[in-house]
C-alpha cells in the first residue's frame, strides 16, 4: 500500500475498529434480530466481523488458510456468546495486538486467494470495517456518518476492486455522480445506496 505507511495503516485499522465498536455498543437489546443486510440480522453482521478478527492472529503467525478453516465457530450465537459486545471487543483486541507486533506488516499472510502482503490484508480489513459500520448504524438507526479519513482510505482501497465487484463478497457498484460526497461514492462502490443527505 504505497499510499500509506505501516504506522498509518495500523492507525487507520484501530480507528476503524473503534468506529465499529461504537456502533456495536449502541445496539439496543431488541435490535439484534433486525435485518442488517439481505439475509443477515444485526447479530449476523457483528458475528461476521468477529469471525474476521479471530482469523488475524493465526494468519499473521504464518498459518495457512486451509489449516485455520473450521477452527472457529461459524454460528452467530457461538461467535457472539451471551454478550455480543464483549465477544466483539475480545476478538478486536486480539486482532489489533497481532497487527501491532513489530514486524507484523512486513509479513505475508496466506488467504483463500493465495499469499497476500499483510499491508494489503490490514487495508482490506479497514475498508470492510468502515463499510460495515455504516451497515450496522443504518440497521439500528445509529450514527451513519463515517470517519472522513477512513472514508478516504477506503476509497483508495476500492480502486483495487474489480469493476463489477467480487461475487459473493463485494456487490457491484451503483452509479453516482463524480461530484457526490466521498461517503456516498464509497457506499455506492460497495453496492450501497445512501439517501440524499449522503449520510443515512
Amino acid at each position: 500500500m504505497a499510499d500509506f505507511s505501516p504506522v498509518e495503516l495500523l492507525e487507520l485499522f484501530q480507528r476503524a475498529q473503534a468506529q465499529f465498536t461504537d456502533r456495536v455498543d449502541a445496539v439496543e437489546p431488541g435490535q439484534w434480530d433486525d435485518e442488517s443486510l439481505p439475509g443477515w440480522t444485526v447479530a449476523d453482521l457483528v458475528a461476521h466481523l468477529v469471525n474476521e478478527q479471530l482469523w488475524v492472529p493465526p494468519l499473521l503467525a504464518g498459518e495457512p488458510y486451509d489449516l485455520i478453516e473450521g477452527r472457529f465457530p461459524d454460528g452467530t450465537e457461538d461467535l457472539l456468546g451471551d454478550d455480543p459486545f464483549t465477544g466483539w471487543e475480545t476478538a478486536a483486541d486480539g486482532a489489533l495486538s497481532a497487527f501491532a507486533e513489530d514486524d507484523a506488516l512486513v509479513r505475508t499472510v496466506h488467504l483463500s486467494r493465495g499469499p497476500t502482503p499483510a499491508t494489503e490484508y490490514i487495508f482490506e480489513m479497514t475498508a470492510d470495517l468502515t463499510v460495515h459500520s455504516w451497515d450496522l448504524a443504518r440497521a439500528t438507526d445509529g450514527d451513519t456518518e463515517l470517519d472522513g479519513e477512513l472514508v478516504t482510505a477506503a476509497l483508495v482501497y476500492a480502486e483495487s476492486l474489480p469493476a463489477d465487484g467480487i461475487p459473493g463478497i463485494v456487490d457491484p457498484p451503483l452509479d453516482v455522480p463524480p461530484s457526490a460526497l466521498p461517503q456516498v461514492r464509497l457506499l455506492a462502490r460497495f453496492g450501497r445506496r445512501a439517501t440524499s443527505s449522503g449520510l443515512r
